[in-house]
């Protein structure tokens, strides 16, 4: 007898599947709630991207790539520069990462919309595309690449790799392919490229090497698409195989989290859109402290001892006390709670280097500790404060603002898109750019817009 029990089961060709998936949907396949979701994460994706370009690394790399290729003819968000497709893609996901306020599929903690988005708009600025077909191409996108997020969530993270740039080029290349009209064969191809390419690291978290990361995957996505076209042939297999990104890149790869339910579960019905600019995980960890904050009759030097109490996601991806820049404050539950407990406000001034360098919040910052309790759930969580009198303040929170079940507005989404362009320093015209977002299927040439996001 055989024992059957030994044999692992088949991999089914995950990389066929999908490509198939692809170039079958229609627009009309998508249901209209999803129609709709598509249009919020890109006036999310504006807005975000409106607040970044004014950032002072964004202005690095953008005079940089400037001067490497000074012609090109692709606008970049919030500016008046025109660079190559590549780079403009490039940049334009860079600023809508750079200060961690951008979409986050909640299931893997991907930012989904950067990497797609980017690209899509780069490539309709060279070749027109409706409205229509660009966020059919979003949404499939975003499908894709959050897809393979879920087969490796959480030890794709674990292991040190950065999600949303690992991923996020596979989503860039399956959207390009699908404006491209490549058939199976080729949509297999260009993510078999993308998987070639498909990079970025934890460890660049704090840093302007993390939105580097971020701004590579609709570079290399467009890319590889482009060389599929060409008949620049990958490999059969490259998200299953045997050495191929899924098994590569995760621990225990989850195949049917990738194929199962295609076109009938959506990971845009798992977006969310953020109201403070940090890691999503401090989410409820900031609407308790400024709870808190609002009634205060106490002050801080009082504060003898903070209790946080949440999922331990939270403590793993946000104990950071040592921190020196904005940018390592987007993920420092040690800043976060400072900061909203003093000021009763988080927004991007309260994660800039000069509320870092505060002596009276970074005072609070050892007296801050983690209690890990399984039971909470990512969006929930809990602060106690401990007086130096013996008086004990507490709040919790069960379900932060933006969550899935406490998801921001389309008004909340595009209030934030006119108070990050005026952030940006951007002369945006943003009720016209607006007006174009909320209708962008009814658009005959999507590309257009550019020239209002840009300024």
């Amino acid at each position: 007898m055989h024992d059957t029990a030994a044999t692992p089961p088949p991999v089914p060709h995950l990389t066929q599947q999908l490509a198939g998936f692809i170039e079958a949907t229609h627009w009309a396949a998508l249901p209209a709630a999803i129609r709709h979701e598509a249009r919020r994460t890109l006036v999310n994706y504006f807005a975000v991207a409106l607040a970044g370009c004014g950032d002072s690394d964004i202005g690095k790399a953008r005079r940089l790539l400037g001067r490497l290729q000074p012609d090109g003819q692709a606008q970049v968000i919030g500016r008046a520069e025109r660079l190559g497709m590549l780079d403009a893609a490039s940049l334009n996901a860079m600023s809508a990462n750079v200060y961690d306020f951008d979409d986050t599929h909640m299931p893997t903690i991907i930012h989904p919309t950067a990497p797609v988005a980017a690209a899509l708009f780069a490539f309709a600025e060279t070749t027109r595309v409706s409205g229509e077909q660009l966020l059919l191409a979003l949404v499939l996108g975003i499908e894709v690449e959050c897809r393979l997020g879920m087969a490796l969530h959480p030890w794709h993270y674990q292991r040190g790799w950065h999600i949303t740039s690992t991923c996020g080029v596979f989503g860039a290349a399956a959207a390009i392919g699908k404006l491209l009209g490549l058939n199976a064969r080729q949509l297999a191809w260009a993510l078999g490229n993308a998987s070639a390419q498909a990079s970025g690291l934890v460890e660049t978290l704090g840093s302007a090497a993390k939105s580097l990361g971020v701004g590579n995957a609709p570079r290399n996505g467009i890319l590889s698409a482009l060389l599929a076209q060409e008949g620049f042939a990958g490999p059969a297999r490259p998200l299953e195989g045997e050495r191929g990104f899924l098994r590569v890149m995760g621990e225990q790869p989850r195949f049917a989290e990738v194929s199962d339910g295609l076109g009938e579960r959506w990971a845009l019905a798992a977006n969310t859109y953020k109201p403070y600019p940090c890691g999503v995980v401090l989410n409820p960890v900031i609407e308790a402290c400024l709870a808190l904050a609002q009634e205060r009759d106490w002050s801080l030097e009082r504060i003898s001892h903070i209790e946080l109490i949440g999922h331990p996601l939270l403590r793993e991806r946000t104990d950071r006390p040592h921190i020196r820049l904005g940018r390592e404050a987007q993920v420092s539950a040690q800043h976060a709670v400072a900061v909203s407990l003093a000021t009763g406000k988080a927004g991007l001034a309260q994660f800039s280097d000069a509320a870092v360098a505060d002596p009276a919040l970074r005072a609070l910052y050892p007296r801050l500790t983690f209690v890990d309790d399984p039971d909470y759930a990512v969006e929930a969580a809990q602060v106690r404060l401990r007086l130096d009198c013996g008086r004990v303040l507490s709040h919790r929170v069960a379900v932060a603002r933006g969550s899935l079940n406490a998801p921001l507005s389309d008004a909340d989404l595009e209030n934030k898109l006119r108070e990050l362009a005026v952030h940006g320093g951007s002369r945006c015209a943003v009720q016209p750019l607006l007006d174009i977002l909320w209708s962008l299927d009814g658009e005959e040439d999507a590309g257009r817009l550019m020239s209002l996001a840009s300024g």
